[in-house]
């Protein structure tokens, strides 16, 4: 879901740059030793599962596991989103340099968002929660974020002019269907770390 060099307006590539510096920082700030082994490691799950790349004109579409990562990260799925997207830039070309901002921004706030939500929905949740609801939970949390990153995208192109209007609609539609298979697999993945590892889900995430 990157979208390339040479396609977003000024005003769109600046804003969606500075909010992205900001949730960099703060996901920084956040990070302490208990952490950054995790983001480092969910950032490196990222870089891999998103080179996966199908080509849809301005952009593209492949699966992001985001919405485990805010669920995991919190603030610091901005540092991990922005890293990871930095070095398909410079290793494989993907994206660029100058939408680096916008691309972070449009995968890492969604995630967020919904990992925070999700958080606060699994400290509600006893230790025998049935594998129903935390199947249930783990796919709102993938499909929510991937869907919000699509919104954003689609976004990032309408608000860049009439011409991308278009390729703003195909760049939403195309996204749907792979909502499903996020889902799928984000429910999986939450289902498997309740069992394992439930600590990771329980403990505050990185903040402010």
């Amino acid at each position: 879901m990157h979208i390339v060099d040479g396609v977003l307006a000024m005003p769109v590539l600046l804003g969606s740059a500075g909010l992205a510096l900001v949730g960099v920082g703060l996901g920084l700030r956040g990070l302490d030793e208990t952490t950054i082994a995790r983001t480092g490691l969910l950032t490196a799950a990222f870089f891999s599962i998103s080179l996966l790349h199908i080509p849809l004109g301005p952009t593209s579409t492949h699966l992001l596991l985001t919405g485990l990562m805010g669920l995991l990260l919190g603030w610091a799925v901005f540092p991990a989103i922005c890293v990871a997207l930095l070095l398909q830039a410079l290793l494989f070309g993907y994206g660029g340099l100058t939408v680096l901002g916008a691309n972070t921004l449009n995968l890492a706030l969604p995630a967020l968002l919904v990992g925070l939500g999700g958080r606060a929905l699994l400290a509600r949740l006893p230790r025998a929660a049935s594998s129903w609801a935390l199947l249930s939970l783990g796919a709102a949390v993938g499909a929510l974020a991937f869907i919000g990153s699509a919104l954003l995208v689609a976004g990032a192109l309408a608000a860049s002019g009439e011409g991308f209007w278009a390729a703003a609609r195909l760049a939403l539609l195309a996204q749907l269907p792979v909502a499903v298979l996020e889902a799928v697999v984000t429910a999986a993945a939450l289902r498997l770390l309740w069992t394992v590892r439930p600590e990771l889900l329980v403990a505050p995430a990185s903040a402010v």
